[in-house]
């Protein structure tokens, strides 16, 4: 895809490493990794989305680090039957999917990504896993939206169902992608803290 903010080239990927997720599993154990975020760019060319092989590397993970607790960053999948299924039902800690920016905002920089796909894609995986994954999103902030916008995205990803929120300051990557609009004081980011946590969000970062 080609994200107004995300510095990785469009264009169709390499065929999947079938070794990946046994290598990846190998590296975590070695590193003896307490917690493992596991994630990828849009594979929109497979037709899985790559769900199959994001579910091998949980899977292969557990086998070889046990007590390492694993997070999954994923795409949408672009409503590939089935493809969320795929990875929820691998039991991932947390399944995390980024909402990136407020709804106004979504056209500008996530290319194709819609604002309301991505909330339902958080809602799905809870119902997938009955309530037993935790829910992660995040925002980029400093690209032009306003404060109540930030409010009501925080509302609607917990009318969603999730329970774990990053915040941070956007950073342009070239001069191709979007500017910064503003620079986020720390100060800012501890009150957008409270105020999340205020409205139920477990955790805050």
């Amino acid at each position: 895809r080609a994200c107004a903010f995300c510095n990785v080239r469009t264009g169709k990927p390499d065929a999947l490493d079938v070794d990946e997720p046994e290598n990846v599993a190998k590296a975590v154990a070695k590193l003896a990794l307490n917690h493992v975020v596991i994630t990828s760019v849009d594979r929109d060319d497979l037709d899985d989305g790559g769900a199959r092989h994001i579910a091998d590397t949980i899977v292969a993970i557990r086998a070889a680090s046990p007590n390492t607790t694993i997070e999954v960053l994923t795409p949408d999948f672009l409503r590939k039957d089935g493809a969320l299924e795929v990875v929820v039902e691998a039991k991932p800690d947390v399944f995390n999917h980024n909402i990136e920016t407020v709804e106004r905002l979504t056209a500008l920089v996530r290319s194709r990504a819609k604002y309301q796909r991505s909330l339902t894609v958080l809602k799905k995986a809870k119902a997938i896993a009955g309530g037993k994954v935790v829910t992660k999103s995040g925002l980029m902030l400093g690209l032009g939206e306003k404060e109540s916008e930030i409010i009501q995205a925080m509302d609607d990803l917990r009318a969603h169902d999730v329970t774990v929120l990053t915040m941070g300051q956007y950073l342009r990557p070239s001069p191709r992608h979007l500017p910064v609009v503003d620079y986020i004081k720390p100060e800012k980011f501890d009150e957008y803290k409270e105020i999340a946590l205020a409205k139920g969000f477990r955790h805050v970062a």
